[in-house]
């Protein structure tokens, strides 16, 4: 008699499992503990399909980290199904839901290990930098992370030119570059405010020789001017705003380097050999921006 009771409770939990994906939206349904509590019925009793489904429950109703275990379990207990495949994808996706960024990049890159020319391929490489790019602004001045984030994106853009993460790869690398170029920046006006003339220097040197193409380079040119004329060194000046005014004639930056300039009875030309006069005369050639 025992046997058979616990046969039919088996049964029954069987179905409500079932159930339970079937009803989707209801927020009146058992959560982990009185489903899946191994003391009622092992997870082990239950098909990949099932815990599958329940894992895509789990995400409906905004449970990330309840999701992420149980497309887990999946991958512990039919390691090699394809409902493991399927499921490890799905982890990735769940812990980036989750915040939880290196679990994150952990499943993917196995994914991407295990799986490499699996049609997800692309798209676990793009979980894997988005486990780096979603996290740039919280870092401060630490850019290690703004670094890996490009890496990754470029290798999204790199091997999987077609997909349709390239695209969105391309716009994530461009501001993730010119978000580098902004923290240059930011060190560089801290610097300046505070009369540190030649450590400003350096960090608008890097913005205009690395981050050509971003957003902040008429910027770093204008406080070039401003840097070199507090320092007296007159023909820097002059060469970067000269570069301005080639570049960037349209800008408020260009007006206010050539009130700077012309208020000290200077001309915005290319003067002496430094390294600005290097980056005016590859600009001529059309080599630079």
């Amino acid at each position: 008699m025992a046997s058979g009771a616990s046969g039919k409770r088996l049964i029954v939990a069987l179905l409500l499992s079932t159930t339970l994906v079937a009803c989707g939206g209801s927020r009146n349904l058992p959560t982990t503990g009185s489903l899946f509590n191994p003391q009622q019925v092992p997870l082990e009793s239950f098909t990949a399909e099932q815990i599958f489904e329940r894992g895509e429950f789990e995400l409906e109703r905004n449970q990330p980290s309840e999701a992420a275990f149980f497309f887990g379990e999946i991958e512990r207990l039919y390691p090699y199904s394809d409902w493991a495949k399927r499921a490890l994808i799905m982890q990735a996706f769940a812990h980036h839901r989750d915040k939880e960024y290196p679990d994150s990049r952990s499943a993917a890159q196995r994914f991407i290990d295990f799986y490499p020319d699996d049609d997800d391929a692309a798209y676990a490489q793009y979980l894997l930098a988005l486990s780096y790019y979603d996290q740039i602004d919280e870092v401060g001045r630490d850019q290690g992370l703004t670094f890996q984030a490009l890496q990754s994106l470029r290798e999204v853009i790199e091997r999987y030119p077609n997909s349709e993460y390239a695209k969105s790869s391309i716009l994530k690398f461009d501001l993730a570059f010119d978000h580098l170029a902004g923290k240059e920046m930011e060190i560089g006006r801290y610097y300046l405010r505070r009369d540190h003339y030649a450590s400003a220097i350096n960090r608008f040197r890097v913005v205009v020789e690395d981050f050509q193409t971003t957003s902040h380079t008429a910027e770093a040119l204008h406080r070039l001017v401003e840097a070199y004329l507090s320092l007296g060194l007159t023909e820097e000046a002059q060469t970067a705003g000269a570069i301005l005014g080639y570049n960037y004639q349209s800008t408020e930056w260009y007006e206010d380097s050539y009130k700077l300039l012309t208020g000290r009875g200077l001309e915005l030309k290319a003067a002496g050999d430094g390294w600005l006069r290097q980056v005016y005369r590859q600009m001529i050639k059309g080599r630079w921006l």
